[in-house]
């Protein structure tokens, strides 16, 4: 379904029980709902699993206009007061993770628990991002598609799984290079070090072991600062959800349905 929030077509996705609690999924940089095809089967068991895709990402519209990641938080926001949703849990990879945060420190009555998987609360230095926004516009999403595989998914991983490498491939090339590079300017400018503090809701940090873009020292910084916060750590680089699909979906399950 179609969700205009802030004036931004969004691409929204329902599946599992009416009746259900809801859990929001929300995608890392350069790729779209469908990367949660691994978790569905699970968490649809126990949860009315909301999906969308971010700005400027998958079928969701790219902004006219430069934003932040709070407005990121809000574009969630604005998606679950169109469906009349009032509380969720959340998990969100990487960028979504990062939104995840904001979500948490902005509108905490909104999220019951929280899931930051792969994330950062900082990730710097601005030259990097600079040069992928300038990669990006010259080449399109070709000149950095190779980069980013070798980044999200281990050696051994791609050697053993050409058709899920094949798959996440095409979901990188699928988008819109101008997304992209606002999402990566919104990543640049976004330090939530000393925010997240603030963050009183449960919250699970999910941490790869070999993860190059958001180091492990990057998720124990996060779980650090989040009084109470857990962390569980895949053997798996960026995008755990995709490397070990089963654990990273017992360690969701796991966490949201424990008792207070």
């Amino acid at each position: 379904m179609t969700i205009v929030v802030d004036g931004i077509r969004f691409n929204v996705r329902l599946d599992g029980p009416e009746t259900a609690p809801v859990l929001m999924l929300s995608n890392s940089l350069s790729s779209n709902l469908t990367m949660w095809e691994p978790q569905m089967e699970a968490l649809t068991r126990r949860w009315r699993v909301l999906r969308y895709d971010q700005r400027g990402h998958g079928a969701t519209q790219v902004s006219p206009r430069p934003f932040a990641v709070d407005d990121l938080a809000d574009d969630a926001v604005g998606i679950l007061d169109a469906l009349g949703i009032a509380k969720v849990h959340f998990c969100g990879v990487s960028m979504g993770g990062m939104t995840g945060m904001s979500l948490l420190r902005r509108h905490r009555a909104r999220v019951e628990r929280a899931v930051l998987a792969n994330t950062a609360a900082h990730m710097g230095p601005p030259d990097l991002w600079n040069q992928r926004i300038r990669t990006v516009r010259a080449g399109g999403m070709e000149a950095v598609v190779d980069a980013t595989v070798a980044r999200w998914l281990t050696a051994g991983f791609r050697a053993s799984a050409p058709e899920a490498v094949a798959s996440i491939r095409a979901m990188i090339l699928s988008t819109p290079p101008e997304g992209y590079a606002a999402c990566c300017a919104a990543i640049r400018d976004m330090d939530q070090r000393e925010s997240i503090r603030a963050i009183t809701s449960p919250v699970l940090v999910i941490i790869g072991a070999h993860d190059p873009a958001t180091t492990p020292q990057a998720g124990a910084l996060v779980e650090a600062a989040i009084a109470g916060a857990r962390a569980v750590t895949l053997d798996g680089a960026h995008l755990t959800n995709i490397e070990q699909p089963e654990a990273f979906s017992t360690a969701v399950a796991d966490f949201l349905s424990a008792m207070p």
